[in-house]
């Protein structure tokens, strides 16, 4: 039995010492995008739902009044990086190393 609480107890230290480790990969990529996970399916103003958190169980709310716009919201569209643009702009894509341009 104690080697049981020991295994566990170092279990939960590795989870909690290397960063990413314990959260679902929707969830790492909000917080990428510097948003946070809501409870509800609407997040609240000013912020704009941005694809899910927890396996899909909550939003993923990014802020509107910061820098961080989709690139939809922007008027470009999302291209994968091996895409040259004519001219890029900001923007979030809402997949990983994907950019916003507004001409391709």
């Amino acid at each position: 039995m104690k080697l049981f609480s020991c295994l566990m107890a170092l279990l939960l230290f590795l989870l909690q010492a290397v960063p990413g480790l314990g959260l679902p990969k929707d969830t790492l990529r909000c917080v990428g995008y510097h948003g946070f996970c809501y409870h509800s399916k609407s997040c609240p103003e000013p912020f704009a739902a941005f694809g899910t958190c927890s396996w899909r169980q909550k939003t993923c709310c990014v802020d509107t009044t910061s820098n961080f716009h989709t690139c939809q919201d922007e008027g470009g569209h999302c291209v994968p990086p091996e895409i040259n643009c004519l001219q890029e702009q900001e923007g979030l894509c809402p997949h990983r190393g994907w950019k916003c341009c507004t001409e391709v």
